[in-house]
């Protein structure tokens, strides 16, 4: 009988060793995503267990108004983002078993983003920008609805720095609020 119990025991314990799972962003996510002001594609890839790099590719887009231009305009520009992610909630929200799947968490990052002057796409003709460099600390959460849809909001503060060739540069706050919806592939 005590070695029936004792069989039983190590067979569990070993049953459960070889199913614990470490918990963990995944090893790489690609996906698009829109919000109000632009659309995206990225890639997440594991650095380590609760850090992941994003890169970004997309266009932001921007409303304006006012003395300068006679009515409202729009116009969208191209914008390259590296940010480093560290989802620091996943084991929590693991042992609460609600899902973590393709990076579903809170996450503290430092979102670097450069917009580049390559094109414009705005209502205006030969409408100038210029290049601009933004370093902002960021919070916020990402979740899934289902297999592949997500959603996303963010906010921070930091530091911007606009290149205005002849122009004087400009440098001083800047935010980063986002709220998105997106594809998982």
């Amino acid at each position: 009988m005590k070695n029936k119990i004792l069989f039983s025991l190590i067979f569990s314990l070993i049953f459960f060793a070889g199913n614990a799972q470490t918990t963990s962003v995944e090893k790489s996510t690609y996906g698009i995503q829109t919000g109000l002001l632009g659309i995206w594609v990225h890639n997440e890839m594991r650095l380590t267990n609760q850090i992941a790099l994003r890169t970004e590719l997309g266009m932001n887009a921007g409303i304006f108004g006012g003395d300068f231009y006679p009515k409202s305009g729009f116009l969208m520009t191209p914008v390259i983002t590296v940010e480093p992610r560290w989802y620091y909630n996943l084991e929590k929200r693991q042992s609460k078993s609600k899902n973590i799947s393709g990076n579903s968490g809170n996450f503290v990052s430092l979102q670097t983003s450069y917009h580049p002057n390559w094109f414009v796409i705005s209502n205006y003709d030969n409408l100038k920008t210029f290049n601009l460099v933004t370093i902002v600390p960021t919070w916020g959460i990402k979740r899934n609805v289902g297999k592949h849809f997500t959603y996303e909001t963010a906010i921070g503060i930091g530091y911007g720095h606009q290149f205005r060739d002849g122009y004087g540069d400009l440098e001083g706050v800047t935010a980063n609020l986002h709220l998105r919806i997106g594809y998982r592939f």
